[in-house]
């Protein structure tokens, strides 16, 4: 019976179209309509896609226009998939073999089928399977020259692969959202794992929280990321406003994000240097980075009400203990420097290509500023700090606690935080939790 029940479950999960497959072999997106017609025609119109939306919350950029990787400038990747779409570097006298760069090496297309197109080509150009199998070869996605010349990204549309369909795993999202701003671990610094998040350690995966309708993905309210689906999500989605069997703990949910406490940690890149860049072994040129492992950046805590401060100098979260609607929430600080339009005092992008190849930081800015039809400029250096949403890394064991905070060198800084020195005071003194916290002690030892 035990075997039996084995052999059912297995069948189970089996994605349908399996005889249709292997007689007809994996031609895309082609073959996938055949059960779900219509579903590429719908991705196209996606934040993966385009890489951009329509951007309400964030302050100076216009409500009516799309914003995101496809067009935004900031300190952590300092161009776009505009100025630095997928191409050829140039190849280096010492470089050991070609390089292929560009911000669009995510994109779930072939290139060929660019960030935000549209028609039947860009329908056929989708790549599914990147997130729906689980067999994928990612070595496979990785560029090249066609017979024509052109820059192509490649795509696994191996039988094997299609044969391996089912709902996206942690691998599927994190091959590239973990990759991001320049390696492995540079722009986010978490490691969704089981050892880090207790999300994880149940065995849950993304699309657990990130539940998707209509390939529309959810996202939350984190400063640096605009773009979106329209849908949003939030802890309290599961776990309710009032989640804690102690009602202490409850009443602090009004003003304290569920992160605040649940997210101790994060990592990555904590400062970066695009007007200068370091050679690397391979020959070519990187912007000189300062990191942390994954998981060892303390976060920083502010007011927060869901909309974005956004000047050149500056993308961070706006609130105030005085505004009701915002909350405390946790965030990594970063900080980068690059070049500004002293006529404008506006932050310019960079064309990766030229410095990427001899170190040359201002071609890469002149470059950028050629395909952006910028002529009136006068580069000069100067820093932005970004404050990104801590919003993973889910801990209970390691959870703040009452003396996490409510002391004098505590996690917050209740100063900062708008709070009077009598206030802080109070805050800051163990009668506040000492016999709780005394009680706890007594059943642990």
């Amino acid at each position: 019976m035990t075997l039996l029940l084995a052999t059912v479950t297995t069948h189970a999960a089996e994605h349908p179209g399996k005889e249709y497959l292997e007689k007809n072999g994996y031609k895309g997106p082609e073959s996938c309509e055949t059960c779900h017609p219509g579903k590429a025609k719908e991705f196209l119109g996606t934040v993966h896609w385009k890489h951009a939306s329509k951007v309400t919350n964030v302050e100076n950029i216009d409500p009516k226009q799309e914003y995101g990787m496809k067009n935004r400038i900031y300190t952590m990747c300092n161009g776009n998939d505009i100025v630095n779409n997928l191409k050829e570097i140039p190849k280096t006298a010492d470089a050991k073999s070609a390089k292929f760069s560009g911000c669009n090496t995510c994109h779930p297309g072939n290139h060929l089928s660019d960030v935000g197109s549209t028609g039947p080509e860009a329908e056929a150009a989708v790549d599914c399977l990147v997130c729906h199998s689980r067999e994928y070869d990612f070595s496979q996605r990785k560029p090249f020259r066609d017979s024509k010349g052109n820059v192509v990204l490649g795509q696994d549309r191996s039988l094997k692969a299609a044969l391996a369909i089912a709902k996206p795993n942690a691998k599927n999202c994190m091959t590239c959202h973990e990759a991001a701003g320049g390696g492995v671990l540079v722009k986010r610094g978490f490691a969704f794992t089981p050892e880090t998040d207790v999300h994880a350690a149940k065995g849950m995966v993304c699309v657990d929280c990130h539940k998707t309708k209509n390939h529309r993905i959810p996202t939350g309210f984190d400063p640096n990321n605009w773009a979106h689906d329209g849908a949003r999500l939030a802890c309290t989605d599961c776990h309710t406003e009032k989640p804690h069997k102690d009602q202490a703990y409850n009443r602090h949910t009004a003003r304290i994000a569920c992160q605040t406490c649940h997210v101790t940690r994060t990592g990555g890149a904590f400062a970066k240097d695009f007007t200068t860049w370091e050679k690397l072994p391979s020959g070519y040129y990187e912007p000189t980075t300062l990191r942390k492992e994954a998981n060892e950046t303390v976060p920083v805590y502010t007011w927060y009400n869901k909309t974005v401060a956004n000047r050149p100098e500056f993308i961070g979260p706006k609130g105030s203990r005085k505004d009701k609607s915002s909350k405390i929430y946790p965030f990594k600080i970063f900080q980068g420097k690059a070049y500004f339009n002293k006529k404008t005092g506006q932050l310019m992008a960079m064309d990766f290509a030229p410095p990427m190849a001899t170190g040359d930081t201002l071609a890469g800015v002149a470059s950028a500023a050629k395909i952006q039809g910028i002529k009136n400029y006068e580069p000069v250096p100067g820093w932005q700090t970004i404050y990104f949403g801590s919003n993973h890394l889910v801990t209970k064991s390691r959870a703040l606690s009452c003396n996490n905070c409510h002391a004098p060198n505590g996690a917050l800084n209740f100063k900062e935080l708008g709070y009077s020195d009598k206030e802080i005071r109070k805050l800051t003194s163990p009668a506040i939790y000492f016999e709780k916290l005394a009680e706890k002690q007594k059943e642990e030892w």
